[in-house]
Order: C-alpha cells, then structure tokens, then sequence
C-alpha cells in the first residue's frame, strides 16, 4: 500500500467524509491562471476536500498581483472560515492581511511560498521547501556536471521565493550566474533564452524555475543552439520529465506540490474537529528527479499528480 493510500485510508478511519463534520476552509494562492503547477497543487486541495468532507474554496489572482491577492485574503477573513491556507510570495505585501487572519482567531498555515516569514506572521506551520537551500544544491550539482557559466530563468520576476532559488543556486554554483527575468510566457522565454545564449557563447548551463512554463522553452532554446548546455528546473512537467528521459535536460528539483495543496487542508480539518495539528513545518521537497526516476513519475506528472 502506498503512503499515499495510507494516507486516505487514515482520513477514513478517523471520520473524515462526514457531512455532519464538514468544515469551511479557504485557500488563497499567488498561482497564475494559466500555470500548469498551480493545477496540480488545486488537485491536492479537492483531493483533501473529498477526503475530509470539507468544504474547501480554492481562489488566486488571474496574474501575479499582490494587491489583488491581499484582497482575497481579507475577504477569506471576513467570511470568518474555520481554518485558512495562503501562499506567501511577499511578506511586506500580504503580512498585514495574514496577521489579520491570525487576530481574528482563524488558523493559518502557509503553503509553497514563505517558509522563512510564516512563523513570524502567526501561521500554525507551512508545507513546502526551503527554496534557498534546493537552488543551493541545484548549483552544486550543474557544477559537479561541469558547468561554469549559467543564466537563472526568473519568469515571476517579484516573488521572493524565486529570488531565493537564484541566490541559492548561485552560492551553490560557485561559477558565473546572470538572472534572466521574463515573463511566464513560454514563446517569450525561448527568445530570450535564445537571445542570451547568442550574445554569450561561454553560457554552458541553464536553471530554470518552473517546469512548465521556463524549463521547457529553455530546453527547446538549448537545442536550437546547437551547443552542449546543461539544463536543469525547478517542479515538473511530462515534457520536461520526457526531455530527462531524453538526455536533452539534467534534472528537475520536486517540491511535491499536490502535498502542498492536500496536507495544509487536511491539518486544519484536523485541527478544526480534533484540535490536532503538527508541532513543526513539514517540509514537502526538494527531491531531485534525474534521468533514473524521471520516466517513474511521467504518467503521474500527467495526472496532475507530480
């Protein structure tokens, strides 16, 4: 049985599903529309919402926009939910809504973004990865590879979680790194990605932060150059997952995004019927994915699962 069914069957064992206990919880995230990441950690929270019983409300802003998104969590708080999941991209930006929530008596945990600040806003725990130490080791990895001069594909220019990534991966590099900001936009990404590849022949690496929307064109980038770049991502997607099998990119680094949306949604149910809630963060990643795992998780990535 996997840890994963284990899992489910737990949540019923203890009662979940029951429509007399069903709680309200929200969950405000900074995922964009039409970033395929995002999707799977929703999958996560209806998975956790079917197990539970609980009713759970998904809602991010359609772009990255923090103003937008500090709204969300004020009206979440205004509906006084029983428990309250958020993403922290920014803590100057979202800070005073969060500790709103946190004043008001609802329960916060934090997910994906903001291991470094939740606890000082008030939130129970957070689900995710250290970003700064998984680009760490990212960049000491692509530099046990041979690389030396790398560009950091940033395409949320203004989330600090990125930011952490590329200062991570260029501690862990040791070589020449320059940060490429875009937009997450795949076409543009492949055009700068290729502009920057022409104007410096001497670029031998590529990290991107995102499977999906940077690691992919980065990869089809590389290719066209013509030159042996290595290319490595953050997350997962099937075709970046394909391009591992492949040997057209190095490795992705796994947050466990769906763990991200399921296991914040769970504790809260938990916390709400039980008063039980975990004494510590729960770090969901990094994990890395390299040629030898990736073709294991392929069909799970295009289930929305990985």
């Amino acid at each position: 049985m996997t840890r994963f069914f284990k899992t489910a069957a737990f949540a019923a064992a203890i009662g979940f599903a029951t429509p007399a206990l069903a709680q309200n919880i929200i969950v405000v995230s900074h995922g964009q529309a039409n970033d395929p990441f995002w999707s799977v950690v929703k999958n996560g929270v209806d998975e956790a919402a079917r197990q539970t019983g609980a009713d759970v409300d998904y809602r991010a802003p359609e772009t990255f926009d923090m103003v937008a998104m500090s709204q969300l969590i004020d009206a979440a708080v205004n509906q006084e939910p029983d428990g309250l999941v958020v993403s922290i991209p920014d803590a100057d930006a979202l800070g005073p809504s969060i500790e709103r929530a946190v004043s008001a008596g609802i329960p916060v945990i934090s997910m994906n973004s903001g291991s470094d600040v939740a606890a000082e806003l008030g939130a129970e725990l957070h689900v995710g990865q250290s970003e700064f130490d998984a680009g760490k080791a990212a960049g000491e990895r692509l530099a046990e590879m041979g690389g030396t001069n790398a560009l950091c594909v940033n395409q949320e220019v203004g989330n600090v979680s990125l930011d952490l990534r590329c200062s991570g991966f260029e501690e862990g590099f040791g070589g020449a790194v320059t940060v490429l900001p875009t937009s997450n936009d795949p076409s543009e990404i492949e055009s700068k990605v290729a502009a920057a590849l022409a104007s410096d022949e001497s670029v031998d690496t590529i990290m991107a932060l995102g499977a999906s929307t940077a690691g992919e064109p980065s990869v089809a980038a590389a290719k066209n150059s013509g030159r042996d770049i290595l290319v490595a991502s953050f997350d997962l997607s099937a075709s970046f997952l394909e391009s591992i099998v492949a040997g057209d990119a190095a490795f992705a680094i796994d947050q466990q995004q769906f763990l991200q949306g399921y296991l914040p949604v769970v504790f809260l149910a938990m916390n709400a019927r039980y008063g039980l809630v975990p004494g510590g963060d729960v770090p969901s990643g990094p994990n890395l994915v390299t040629q030898e795992k990736a073709e294991q998780v392929i069909d799970l990535s295009a289930q929305g699962i990985r």
